[in-house]
Order: C-alpha cells, then structure tokens, then sequence
C-alpha cells in the first residue's frame, strides 16, 4: 500500500468515526479533519469534484464549530425549566439516562420531597441536562446529581447554572456543595473549591 492509498483509508476512517460521535464539539472537530485529509487525497489523485465537495464540508463544520465555541459561555443558550420533583417527564429523563448517569453518580437515589427540587437545562428544544438538588438548611445546598447529556459534554452549562441563572441565591441560597465522590467532576473549573470528596461554592448575596 503506497502513501497515497493509506491517506485514503485514513481521512475515510476519520470520516465514518466522526459520525459515531455523540458530542456536538467532538464530531465536528473530527469531521473536519476528515474533510480537510480527503481533500488531500482527492487533489492529489485529481478527483476535483470529490475535492470540492469536501472543501464545502471542511467550511460548514467551521462555521458550526465557530458557532459552537464562541456560543459556550452565552446564558442565552441554556434555559433552565424548574419542574415538580414528582414530574413525569423528569421520571422519563431519568429512567432512559439510568445507565449513564450511575456511571458518574454511582450514589444517586431520588425520591421526590418537599426539601427537593429539579431543574431541566434546555437548549432550544433539547435537553442539555438535570440539576436535583436538596435543602440542608436554610443556606446551604447539596446538589443530589447534576447531569449533562453526551451531547453537550464538550460545553459548560454548568457555569451557567451556577453562576448565571441565580436559582440558588433567589432562593436564599448562599452555598452549594457538590454530590460526593462524583465520577470526572469539572467544578473546578467554573469556580468551586475543594472540600473533601465534594466541591462547594460560596454565593455572592444579591
């Protein structure tokens, strides 16, 4: 198999792989690879036609990835809908997320109740996750699960959640903890401290 021959089966591997991915961020970074290899290898053997088309593609997963960055700490792309503890569509999201979500909260029980309440994080029409969380008194708040769906791991919704969308301190909130022992935690990224097995973060009164 000559150089030519293996950057083809390469930029096609790439290709079909990209499309086996569930996050947004991931799949077109890889698409564009795919395109940008294929391009290569077209351009070399001469097929302009194939060339061009990929060209096309490499330029529309730049401007969806462009989107998708420049967009990740906007509050304008997360909603957040408070729903009932006892809600059925919240029953439905975590029954068909069950697996996934004991992979990163192998402690997560829930049981509707007056000290809890629930939150779904939405983009548009999709949901980007669930925020649970419980009332340990009255200014302290333990987050039961905080969940993200794969197609939006790449982003932080969380940074809005906590920061931006004030459904902590409008409830006179002023410190968060984090579920303990959660799988691959990313508050210390957005502000949280350490404590423990748990992050917590202190709120600002407004």
């Amino acid at each position: 198999m000559g150089w030519l021959d293996a950057l083809g089966w390469v930029g096609s591997a790439l290709l079909v792989w990209s499309l086996l991915q569930s996050r947004q961020l991931r799949l077109r970074a890889l698409n564009l690879v795919a395109c940008l290899v294929l391009v290569a290898f077209n351009a070399a053997l001469g097929v302009w036609p194939q060339a061009a088309m990929n060209v096309v593609l490499a330029g529309i997963n730049l401007y969806f990835l462009y989107r998708l960055v420049t967009t990740r700490h906007d509050q304008r792309t997360y909603q957040v809908v408070q729903v009932s503890t006892d809600d059925d569509f919240l029953a439905h999201l975590l029954r068909v997320h069950a697996d996934d979500i004991a992979r990163f909260n192998p402690d997560f029980r829930w049981s509707p109740s007056p000290s809890r309440s629930a939150y779904v994080v939405l983009s548009g029409d999709s949901v980007v996750g669930v925020v649970l969380l419980r009332a340990v008194d009255a200014a302290t708040a333990q987050v039961e699960l905080d969940y993200v769906t794969k197609p939006y791991r790449d982003f932080t919704p969380g940074e809005f959640v906590y920061r931006s969308s004030h459904l902590f301190t409008s409830r006179g909130f002023r410190r968060v903890l984090t579920p303990p022992g959660q799988v691959e935690p990313y508050y210390g990224r957005i502000g949280f401290s350490k404590a423990g097995d748990s992050y917590v973060l202190e709120l600002a009164g407004e």
